[in-house]
């Protein structure tokens, strides 16, 4: 990744949370939390650049040991959900709490709803413009699949979220080799029998978890998992709320409200 640095701050010192994009390689999208919570306490945005999912988990650990008052509260969506999870089995002394916002799933059954659900609230013609990213995303020169990454994203905003104020997310770069590589590296562990349920039964904080009905990752891929390997979680589900819930419109002032009694 280009970016000159790998982290941005938000209020003053000492920063005692740390927000977590998603994607991977979706640099900056919870800035948009970051600037609402900094008038309650310093954040920290921590943005991830490694191309490998032990590199980012790495990356990670030393952003927040470096730069913010650890333990910290840990704010994690969607992919940085999976991220806070490893961060917190591996480092578990830096991290205070855990608050995880539409997490991406936790096996391949639940996985493979979700593209079909995504598909069926698209249009026909978007479904024709889908179908044609994803081909040309496998034939592509790497410099071009960036672009078409982009493009991907455009359309998903329509499948994702339920009646967005916007959907600016304000990623700063997209980096689809980065994406293709960590999420490779994480199928490869999700697929293990037991290797997920185990490595994250080491964790031994409070999570809670924040979850639209409208995401297209199916709950049902999420709370039974957490829950199976987690001793203390606490679940908020919103209605009328996609991936992002701090871009819609029927649940923005809710999603504040819980992060304001979370954190």
């Amino acid at each position: 990744m280009s970016l000159e640095i790998n982290y941005r701050t938000y209020g003053q010192p000492p920063y005692k949370i740390a927000v977590l994009h998603g994607g991977p390689g979706a640099p900056g999208y919870m800035a948009p939390v970051a600037r609402e919570l900094s008038n309650l306490t310093g954040v920290l945005e921590p943005l991830q650049t490694k191309d490998s999912l032990d590199g980012q988990i790495a990356e990670l650990n030393r952003q927040l040991t470096n730069l913010s008052d650890t333990p910290v509260t840990l704010i994690a969506s969607s992919w940085g959900v999976i991220l806070a999870l490893f961060l917190a089995a591996e480092h578990n002394s830096i991290v205070q709490k855990l608050i995880l916002i539409g997490s991406a799933v936790f096996d391949a059954a639940s996985s493979a709803k979700i593209t079909p659900l995504r598909l069926s609230r698209l249009s026909e013609t978007e479904r024709r413009q889908y179908d044609t990213i994803m081909l040309q995303l496998e034939n592509a020169p790497s410099q071009e699949r960036n672009e078409l990454m982009k493009q991907w994203g455009r359309l998903l905003d329509g499948t994702d979220m339920y009646d967005p104020i916007s959907t600016d997310t304000e990623i700063i770069e997209v980096q689809y080799e980065l994406y293709a590589k960590v999420w490779s590296d994480f199928i490869a562990l999700r697929d293990r029998p037991d290797y997920l349920k185990n490595k994250f039964s080491e964790i031994k904080l409070p999570v809670t978890i924040i979850h639209g009905e409208f995401d297209p990752h199916p709950i049902d891929g999420i709370r039974p998992f957490l829950e199976s390997c987690l001793t203390d979680t606490h679940f908020y589900i919103l209605p009328k709320c996609g991936h992002y819930p701090w871009l819609e419109r029927h649940a923005k002032e809710r999603f504040y409200d819980i992060l304001g009694k979370e954190i």
